[in-house]
């Protein structure tokens, strides 16, 4: 019973409701249009466009907003008009960040933004702009912590995150525009200086770090460590590895910087500023964990308008919930089969510690993702796509074992594909776990036919050194047949354990 003044809990098909978005972002480096299709929770790119017109490239000597790069934006801004007439989405939200914050000609630019384009540009406050890119932080993460880092053309925004969320935020002018009119050699020396009055403030060991310049860092220590999975979406770096790599860039001349494969050469221009700055915060703030988001304040913006009901569902359980309910798949067997194999993993010790729920369940609605691939080849197709999938809310050790758990879902070969990424994020014994998460799913779907009534007639269980498969009264004959047994047999082998079926 709803407590006395209690709201109704909203029904799925309002916490899963579909709309489209877009987000127009006008930085001082780059004007980017973005569409989105927003499942509940899960927030899917539709389409990214942007050019980097260098708004603020003058900032810091004239005050003003380059007149080339005004141009520049116009013609970008004209052009994403036309793409939002076509595309026509239930919400537009539009940000203009600190170049034309801060510049003596930005309500002008403003201006002519609404007369050639009808488009009126929000132009934020330090303050939101700082708290919108911890809301994107946590839309992406949301048990991110520390403080986030947004570091754009003309600014660098930093904000604490709490239990509670995004705490008051400070605007820095440490962006490379901001710092153009400055000596090179006394570039260093200037940022420390500017960080210093807000490092005791903002001391934390992990730094949340937004934006594209600290993209490509990473992407560039990706290569530098061999590392397999080129996701940049929560990698991590510790403070040893991040010096390393941000002292690598500042060694290197722009040639050398634009023959490593992977590192946008357009970036370029500030990959050696953004290095300085990481140094920098690692070392006044200090630093011991450095978590790469792509996500940041176009999903910030995202994020806030969704119902608080909405925002507190878990991103990784509905984002694959939202990838398998694309083809049409019962959306009623993830939830049951979560229900039908816990009491079997409950018992097991942890491999991940609390996040060992929220990684069965996603898994189980993963359960029918292949049900419209080819039969021969659903195993590896269905590997290859949850691993590399755009949705929030996971490690990359997490991605891995999901991906194995859906591989073995699938099949029972030993052997899974990606072998050294797999060896490289997981362990053993996560990998084994991995394996029998798949082999239970596996089991349930075919034991019920993929149905979740016939499902909720049998149960699955551990009992001392034996894993108990048992009907409900009067259903012993789906248990019946070879390939139950089959399926039931490599679980228990995965759990180390001896196989019990029991029929009334």
């Amino acid at each position: 019973m709803l407590a006395h003044g209690a709201s109704p809990p909203l029904p799925e098909s309002r916490l899963r409701a579909v709309r489209d978005a877009a987000v127009i972002d006008v930085g001082s480096n780059s004007v980017r249009l973005v569409l989105y299709r927003l499942e509940g929770r899960a927030i899917w790119t539709v389409y990214n466009e942007k050019i980097l017109a260098g708004l603020g490239r003058d900032l810091g000597a004239t005050g003003r907003l380059s007149p080339g790069g005004v141009e520049a934006a116009l013609a970008a801004l004209r052009r994403f008009r036309a793409v939002l007439d076509a595309a026509a989405p239930d919400d537009i939200f539009t940000a203009a960040t600190a170049a034309v914050r801060e510049a003596r000609d930005g309500e002008a630019f403003i201006d002519r933004v609404r007369a050639e384009t009808g488009l009126t540009l929000r132009v934020l406050t330090g303050q939101e702009e700082a708290r919108y890119a911890a809301l994107g932080v946590l839309a992406g993460a949301p048990d991110g912590d520390g403080v986030v880092g947004d570091l754009g053309g003309a600014s660098l925004e930093l904000v604490r995150l709490t239990t509670d969320g995004p705490v008051e935020g400070a605007t820095l002018a440490l962006g490379p525009f901001a710092l153009a009119g400055v000596r090179p050699d006394k570039v260093p020396g200037e940022i420390e200086k500017r960080l210093a009055p807000h490092a005791d403030r903002f001391r934390a060991k992990t730094f949340q770090a937004v934006g594209g310049a600290w993209r490509n860092l990473a992407l560039l220590h990706m290569r530098m460590s061999g590392y397999p999975l080129r996701i940049v979406h929560q990698y991590e770096m510790n403070r040893a590895d991040a010096l390393d790599a941000a002292r690598f860039i500042g060694r290197q001349s722009r040639a050398s910087l634009e023959a490593i494969e992977g590192v946008s050469k357009k970036r370029l221009e500030t990959l050696p500023h953004a290095a300085m700055v990481l140094e920098a915060l690692i070392g006044q703030l200090g630093i011991e964990r450095i978590a790469v988001s792509a996500y940041g304040l176009r999903e910030g913006l995202l994020f806030e308008s969704m119902a608080p009901e909405t925002q507190a569902l878990d991103p990784l359980i509905e984002g694959f919930a939202a990838l398998s309910g694309r083809h049409g798949i019962d959306q009623t067997l993830g939830p049951a089969l979560e229900a039908w194999l816990t009491p079997v993993f409950e018992a097991l010790p942890e491999i991940f510690g609390e996040r060992d729920d929220v990684l069965r369940a996603a898994a189980c609605r993963l359960a029918d993702l292949g049900a419209r691939l080819h039969p021969d080849h659903r195993a590896d197709l269905v590997f290859e796509q949850v691993l590399r999938a755009p949705v929030a809310g996971q490690s990359h050790a997490e991605r891995a074992f999901l991906a194995v758990a859906a591989f073995s879902r699938h099949t029972s070969a030993s052997s899974v594909p990606e072998g050294v990424v797999i060896s490289r994020l997981l362990s053993e014994s996560q990998r084994r776990r991995a394996r029998a998460l798949g082999a239970a799913i596996r089991l349930g779907c075919d034991l019920s036919g993929r149905s979740s009534v016939l499902l909720a007639q049998s149960r699955l269980g551990l009992a001392g050194n034996k894993l108990v498969l048992a009907a409900a009264d009067g259903w012993s004959d789906m248990l019946l047949g070879e390939q139950t047994t089959r399926r039931a047999t490599q679980l228990a082998g995965l759990l180390g354990v001896k196989l019990e079926i029991r029929r009334t």
